[in-house]
């Protein structure tokens, strides 16, 4: 009797357990490239000499995990960044334990795509994209913090140029009317080009519809250009029913988007940007002069 009593509370602890389990997150490390690769194989406890097939095994414990209902997510695994965080924290790099610590702390980062089923081939260059655009928020945003106070007027020159960038956008959405918009800025910063992405629908700034995350990061990316007073441009494309497409231009200059002609607009999307070649246009597109935008402190300096 005392032995039936042990079993059915050895397998109710089991179950409990199992539940628990199904409550705690598992976040995956994936090596994005045969190059990344390549370079944990130094490791001798790394179990994995051929990519194809650890990409394979990856994917076979992304599928055991969510057959689990673990709610699992995957981040990009850098080799790098790996050896400088294993040799900051004073911990073997080599070996199993400090590989899943360090996987530990990329959930924490934000840069990790949910798994829900997708195949890795497709679940990667969305993850990749996630990890760029992250660093490059970061990166403008410590370029903004480091400005500091102006000298003249005592305001924080990188909110003022955020203040400014966030109401260009609204102001370039309102114009832009109603449609689907995909807007692109580029902005050469002192080590590294920036560039963000955003895509809106609606047509007023009171009712244009932003993803918050994409919206921080294309603001804070056009805010940098705008603070460092540096060249650069944004281009936005508008797609509605039954229309051609348009597309509109503008050059950074001295902290303001200035109109690009209809000409130069064409040019610039008609030019292979590599080679200086140049391109077919593109059908059902109309390449159309950027338009005015204004915010509401035209004389500000920053």
């Amino acid at each position: 009797m005392a032995h039936t009593k042990q079993s059915k509370r050895t397998g109710t602890n089991a179950s409990l357990r199992r539940a628990l389990r199904r409550e705690v997150p598992s976040t995956v490390g994936i090596l994005a490239d045969e190059q990344d690769f390549t370079r944990m194989r130094r490791y001798r406890t790394f179990a994995f000499d051929d990519y194809t097939a650890y990409l394979g095994q990856a994917e076979q414990l992304l599928k055991s995990l969510s057959a689990q209902q673990l709610h699992t997510s995957v981040a990009l695994f850098d080799p790098e960044e790996f050896a400088e965080y294993c040799a900051e924290a004073g911990i073997d790099a080599d070996a199993p334990a400090g590989r899943s610590r360090f996987t530990a702390e990329l959930a924490g980062r934000g840069a990790n795509v949910p798994y829900t089923g997708q195949p890795l081939g497709n679940l990667l260059p969305q993850l990749i994209n996630k990890t760029v655009r992250q660093a490059t928020w970061e990166y403008a945003t410590l370029l903004l913090a480091d400005l500091g106070m102006c000298a003249d007027c005592g305001q924080d020159i990188g909110r003022s140029a955020f203040d400014r960038a966030s109401s260009t956008l609204m102001r370039l959405l309102e114009a832009a009317g109603p449609g689907e918009h995909h807007l692109v800025c580029s902005v050469p910063g002192p080590d590294e080009q920036l560039l963000a992405v955003l895509h809106a629908q609606g047509g007023t700034s009171s009712s244009a519809r932003i993803d918050a995350e994409e919206g921080a990061e294309f603001v804070t990316v056009l805010a940098a250009g705008i603070a460092l007073e540096s060249t650069g441009g944004l281009v936005l494309r508008t797609s509605a029913p039954d229309t051609p497409d348009r597309v509109h231009g503008w050059r950074l200059h001295q902290g303001r988007l200035e109109p690009l002609t209809a000409g130069e607009v064409f040019s610039a999307y008609c030019t292979d940007a590599t080679t200086g070649d140049p391109l077919s246009p593109e059908p059902g597109v109309e390449y159309c002069a950027g338009f005015p935008v204004t915010t509401d402190d035209p004389d500000s300096h920053h």
